[in-house]
């Protein structure tokens, strides 16, 4: 069966705007003040937790050798502020569901590979309304590997009930071009997200500038 996997963070939804509020609350704890963004920081937040603390400590000028000690300390508390306020501002992407609903219409299994701990990615897509559109969800703990190793890829698609050489990957960063070419599977990648004016670079099989022309291009790619 043909199967479509989608990254959630930046491709689904944009989810910045949480992430960076869950890091800024860290920041305030060690008495730093909101370091990030929500803006000039969507890139950086759409690369997980710990960038955003080892981000955030770096612009600060905080002892390069205590970053990552400091970012373990406190990559719980992030998590923690995170599922708190998981969805005060992320919002999906438009056309987003109305292109997942017609993948499924037209015959296609749908599903979720994300480098999103699987608990908070559930957490934020039963939050969002949506969790039962999609026949699989993969996180970043579901297995003892995660993406870019494609395992995660190919068992989000077994879970959805398709052949792991019969997919693509919908995603928005080079995580997910290097794991859907591991897989021996075309990757298309969003522009429509923070990192958009990035992807033309990453040579995916298919860039992705409105989600009207997904199930088309899944299609196409898929054969």
């Amino acid at each position: 069966m043909a199967t479509v996997i989608f990254d959630l963070d930046g491709t689904l939804a944009d989810t910045s705007g949480d992430l960076i509020a869950a890091a800024n609350h860290c920041f305030r704890h060690m008495g730093l003040g909101d370091v990030l963004d929500p803006v000039a920081d969507a890139k950086v937040a759409l690369r997980g937790g710990r960038m955003m603390l080892r981000t955030g400590l770096t612009r600060v000028g905080h002892e390069a050798g205590g970053i990552e000690a400091e970012t373990d300390r406190y990559y719980q508390t992030l998590l923690d502020a995170y599922a708190e306020a998981i969805d005060h501002h992320t919002v999906l992407y438009p056309g987003a569901m109305e292109a997942v609903e017609q993948l499924v219409t037209d015959g296609l299994k749908v599903g979720i590979c994300t480098n999103k701990p699987e608990a908070l990615a559930d957490l934020l897509l039963q939050r969002l309304g949506v969790r039962d559109a999609f026949a699989s969800l993969v996180g970043a703990d579901t297995l003892p590997v995660r993406k870019p190793d494609p395992e995660p890829l190919r068992e989000a698609v077994r879970r959805a009930g398709g052949d792991p050489a019969r997919s693509i990957l919908v995603g928005d960063s080079d995580t997910d071009r290097n794991t859907a070419k591991a897989a021996g599977v075309p990757s298309v990648l969003v522009t429509f997200g923070p990192a958009g004016p990035d992807m033309a670079a990453l040579e995916p099989e298919a860039l992705l500038d409105d989600y009207a022309d997904l199930p088309a291009l899944a299609v196409r790619l898929i054969g």
